[in-house]
């Protein structure tokens, strides 16, 4: 019902501030504007809907090599105590603890075309127990709650689309999202906790989150110690300075010309060295276990006398119904996006936030970069627009253009996943999914910014 709602109100604001706009401006520009949208959207979705299907197809026939061979079981087993205590409604040991745990780690790695698939493939295990098949049942509000938090430790997009756009550090932005992702998960976890009345006071749950806690912690250090340290440089720009002829050969390796060798060169090589590695063992990792994951499971199922090939194409069939199924939600949603970022009604509601935040005397300096927050849980490839041309507008590094990215990979696109997700399995009733997914971005968003001014402003 709350998706109806904001469907129906896209379309109304935006052809209000068309009217507007046409009325009280002249801008005879707008209607065709939002027209050339809704029509090119509509093509967006069915061309998104239709690439799913290799991707469905793929992932699906691994996952069902997984569960043939027992491995899926066993990571479910391994967070069952903590998932039976936020999902009290899935029964120990059916195979949506498996499917969510791949989900859940596939986003945390950034890997969103393998996180589609087997969140969707979680949702039809989780509409098994639904008992009402068109309202969203605890347990899927739960599980879309935390997916839409967007809990990301390896932001391997974002860095990349920082690099493409001449970043002098692509990674700085690393620690900020893991932080904003982490506290938009917590947010999420608390806030369908309390509407389903989940007990998160018990030594279990503190056990795991504290886990989680430390795994975040060490894995951001190890990033940050990654390159020579500031002792390290210093004493590298010190040694170039005393002996530039000697240092000059060490840092031709690194694109260096030691004729122009200086100082501040030395200081910039270290940069880029960290910042390289940063980005290169990000990505190394996250496909490192992506494949691992795949060999594992395959493995397992020779193990266990499976026919490995036939399990893949079994499971590998679902992925077309599951794409074609998908095609209505996803152009409904995305047309009425279009067409409201085509009337200037995006525009005009950042300009309102600009104004109410100089009224009460705020640093008005992050209203630039909230056009991608605002899009971010309507459209990820809008949102990553966003982004790029406030890094264009503003300059990549600056403050804005930083924020927009820290934005980017610091919550999901909310409403994409739940008309997806939903609609995948024919749910029309969300209850109060929105509402806690919202809250979850908000978080997400609102830490975003306080890192923001903490490390860059």
């Amino acid at each position: 019902m709350v998706l109806n709602y904001i469907w129906v109100s896209f379309f109304l604001v935006a052809f209000l501030t068309g009217l507007a706009k046409l009325l009280f401006w002249g801008d005879t520009a707008v209607f065709p504007a939002m027209v050339d949208n809704l029509f090119s959207m509509a093509e967006v979705g069915a061309t998104i809907s239709l690439g799913y299907i290799g991707l469905m197809t793929l992932w699906l026939g691994i996952m069902k090599i997984g569960e043939a061979g027992g491995v899926v079981n066993f990571m479910a087993r391994v967070v069952q105590p903590f998932f039976t205590r936020i999902f009290p409604g899935v029964p120990k040991g059916h195979p949506a603890h498996g499917s969510m745990v791949m989900n859940f780690a596939a986003n945390m790695l950034g890997l969103d075309n393998a996180a589609t698939p087997l969140g969707l493939k979680a949702m039809h295990h989780l509409q098994e127990l639904n008992p009402d098949q068109k309202t969203a049942s605890n347990a899927q509000i739960m599980f879309l709650v935390l997916n839409t938090s967007g809990l990301t430790i390896i932001p391997i997009s974002v860095i990349t689309l920082r690099a493409v756009n001449g970043a002098g550090d692509p990674t700085d932005i690393f620690v900020p999202i893991l932080i904003a992702t982490y506290a938009a998960t917590l947010v999420g976890i608390v806030a369908v906790a309390v509407a389903q009345r989940v007990n998160l006071f018990k030594p279990i749950v503190f056990a795991y989150l504290g886990g989680a806690t430390a795994l975040i912690a060490g894995i951001t250090l190890y990033f940050a110690n990654l390159g020579p340290s500031d002792a390290e440089t210093q004493g590298l720009i010190a040694a170039s300075s005393m002996v530039p002829t000697l240092s000059a050969p060490f840092f031709t390796t690194g694109g260096f010309n030691p004729l122009t060798l200086t100082p501040q060169a030395v200081e910039e090589f270290c940069g880029t060295w960290t910042s390289t590695m940063v980005r290169e063992q990000s990505s190394l990792l996250a496909n490192l276990i992506i494949f691992t994951l795949i060999i594992s499971f395959i493995l397992a199922a020779l193990r266990a006398r499976i026919n490995v090939y036939e399990a893949f194409i079994e499971g590998a069939k679902e992925g077309f119904g599951v794409a074609v199924r998908i095609i209505p939600y996803l152009v409904g949603m995305l047309v009425a996006i279009g067409v409201f970022r085509a009337s200037g009604a995006m525009r005009a509601m950042i300009d309102g936030v600009a104004w109410v935040v100089s009224t009460i005397g705020i640093n008005t300096d992050f209203v630039d970069a909230l056009p991608t927050a605002f899009m971010k849980p309507l459209s990820g490839s809008g949102a990553r627009g966003m982004a790029v041309e406030a890094m264009q507008t503003y300059g990549v590094d600056s403050f804005v253009g930083k924020l927009s990215c820290v934005f980017q990979g610091s919550t999901e696109t909310t409403f994409y996943t739940l008309a997806v997700y939903f609609g995948a399995v024919g749910v029309r009733r969300t209850r109060y999914t929105v509402t806690c997914g919202l809250l979850a971005d908000a978080a997400g968003i609102l830490t975003a910014i306080l890192v923001a001014y903490l490390f860059f402003h």
